[in-house]
C-alpha cells in the first residue's frame, strides 16, 4: 500500500526487446540500460543530476556490474552525489524499483526518482561447477612441478561440465520445479487444452504485429551498440505464426503429456525500461507533463508450484482495498510468462471455489475481458527480460490508457518462487 503524498509518472522509455539466440547479445545489461535511458533524460527539462536517487531492477547483472544501478546512473550523468541502488524480486524486479521509488516520494524522502529494470538474459553467466573450482584452488596452491603434475592427474572430464546460470534462475530449488513445469501444473489444474493455450499465444503475436503496424509502441527508443549498429524494433515478433505452426512444436517441460512449448512461452530476451517518477512539487517546479498517477501497489505470496497465479493473488487485495470491481478497470496488463499462466489467472478469477478457498472472497471475482487484457501483445511475442518486464508493462499500460482516453489500469506479474505483484495506475482524462 502506498500512503502519503501523490506519486506521478511523467515519462518513460524502453529499449527494443532483443531475443537471445544462444550467444551473448550485442549489449551488456549496463550498456542497454544506459542506451535506453539517454533519450529519456535528454528530453527532461531538468539537469540529469536533479534526481534524488536512481533505482534499477536487475536479476542477472554481469560480473563487472555489481550494483548496476550505480553504474548506469553515473554513465547517464546523474552525478556522483546521487545515490543509486539495485533491487531484485525475480520477474517483478522492475516493478519493485517503481514501488521503492514511489514509497520514497510518497513519504517525502524524494521528489524525483529515475526507476526501471534491465536484464540481458543472453549474457546470463555460465559458471564452473564446484569440482572444477576446488581443483583450480588445489592447482593454484601447488608449488613444485611435481605437485602441479599430481594436481593435473586428478583433473577429470566431468569437472568441465558448466553450470548454466539461466537454467538455474528458471528453476525453483524449494519445490524442485522449473517455471515451465509450474505452468504445466496450471494447465492441468484448470483443464486448459493445447489448442486453447496455442490460440492465446497466437493472439499475442497478432496483437504485437498490429501494435507495430499502427505505431502503438510509443515508448520504444532506438539503441546503438558499441559498433554503431542500431536496433529500433522488438525482434521476437513472429508474423508467420499460425495455429498449424504452433501445433508442430513439441512440449518442452513434459515431453509425453505436456502442453507448454517454446511457442506458447515467453521469449528469453534482453531489454531495459525506465520511468521518471515525481512528486507534485517536482511536477510544478519543472512544469512536467503527467502520464498518470501511481495509486497503489500490492505484493502477495503463494505456493511456488503454482507461482503463475501470483497476479490474481496480488490484484485481488489491491482492488478490494480500493473498492474496485472488474468493470472499474479499463485495461489490464498481466505479464505473459506463459500463455497457460495468463489463462489460468482468468479461469481462477471466474471460479467460485478458487475465489472462496484461496482468495477469501464470497464468490467469483469475475471473468476478465480478454479484449481489455494485453491488447498490444506481451511476453510471448515481445519477450520477458525478467528484470525489465515490470517496468515495461507499467509504462505501456499508461500509453494504452492515454491512447484510448481511459482512466484506470492494473499491471501485474507472476514471480518465480511463488509471489505476485500488481500496480494500480490512474490518469486524468483531461
Amino acid at each position: 500500500m502506498i500512503k502519503g503524498r501523490p506519486v506521478y509518472i511523467v515519462d518513460g522509455t524502453r529499449s527494443p526487446f532483443l531475443k537471445a539466440r544462444g550467444k551473448p547479445g550485442p549489449f551488456t545489461a549496463a550498456d542497454l540500460a544506459v542506451a535506453a535511458g539517454k533519450p529519456l533524460l535528454n528530453r527532461m527539462p531538468f539537469a540529469n543530476d536533479s534526481f534524488n536517487e536512481v533505482i534499477l531492477g536487475c536479476v542477472m547483472p554481469g560480473p563487472d556490474e555489481v550494483n548496476i544501478a550505480r553504474i548506469a546512473a553515473l554513465r547517464l550523468g546523474c552525478g556522483e552525489t546521487t545515490p543509486a541502488w539495485t533491487v531484485q524480486r525475480n520477474c517483478a524486479s522492475g516493478l519493485q524499483a517503481l514501488d521503492s521509488a514511489a514509497r520514497n516520494i510518497a513519504s517525502g524522502d524524494a521528489e524525483l526518482v529515475l526507476a526501471g529494470g534491465v536484464d540481458t538474459m543472453s549474457r546470463a553467466p555460465v559458471l564452473l561447477n564446484d569440482d572444477m573450482v576446488g581443483w583450480l584452488s588445489d592447482f593454484s596452491r601447488a608449488r613444485s612441478f611435481t605437485d602441479k603434475l599430481a594436481a593435473i592427474a586428478r583433473l577429470r572430464p566431468a569437472y568441465f561440465k558448466p553450470v548454466i546460470g539461466l537454467l538455474c534462475g528458471l528453476h525453483d530449488p524449494v519445490v524442485d520445479l522449473s517455471m515451465g513445469q509450474t505452468a504445466e501444473i496450471l494447465a492441468y489444474q484448470f483443464q486448459l487444452s493445447r489448442e486453447e493455450i496455442d490460440s492465446y499465444a497466437l493472439l499475442s503475436q497478432q496483437r504485437l504485429a498490429d501494435a507495430v503496424d499502427n505505431g502503438h509502441l510509443e515508448e520504444l527508443v532506438a539503441v546503438y551498440d558499441r559498433k554503431g549498429k542500431h536496433y529500433d524494433q522488438d525482434d521476437g515478433l513472429r508474423r508467420d505464426s499460425s495455429m498449424a505452426n504452433l501445433a508442430k512444436l513439441k512440449p518442452v517441460f513434459d515431453r509425453h503429456f505436456g502442453k507448454i512449448t517454446a511457442g506458447n512461452s515467453a521469449q528469453v530476451t534482453d531489454g531495459a525500461a525506465w520511468l521518471v517518477l515525481a512528486s507534485e512539487k517536482a511536477v510544478k517546479q519543472y512544469d512536467l507533463p503527467v502520464m498518470g498517477r501511481l495509486r497503489d501497489i500490492q505484493w502477495a505470496a503463494l505456493d511456488p508450484s503454482v507461482m503463475g497465479l501470483g497476479p490474481i493473488h496480488a490484484m485481488t487485495p489491491l482492488l478490494k482495498r480500493r473498492r474496485l470491481k472488474m468493470d472499474d478497470i479499463d485495461y489490464w496488463e498481466i505479464n505473459e510468462a506463459f500463455a497457460a499462466q495468463v489463462l489460468a489467472c482468468r479461469k481462477a478469477w471466474a471460479d467460485q471455489d478458487y475465489c472462496r478457498e484461496q482468495l477469501h472472497l464470497r464468490s467469483a471475482f469475475g471473468e476478465l475481458d480478454i479484449e481489455r487484457l494485453n491488447i498490444d501483445g506481451g511476453g510471448i511475442s515481445i519477450g520477458h527480460p525478467v528484470g525489465a518486464s515490470g517496468a515495461r508493462i507499467t509504462l505501456h499500460l499508461l500509453h494504452v490508457l492515454k491512447r484510448n482516453n481511459k482512466t484506470r489500469g492494473v499491471a501485474s506479474l507472476c514471480i518465480g518462487g511463488g509471489q505476485g505483484g500488481a500496480v494500480l495506475l490512474e490518469r486524468d482524462n483531461d
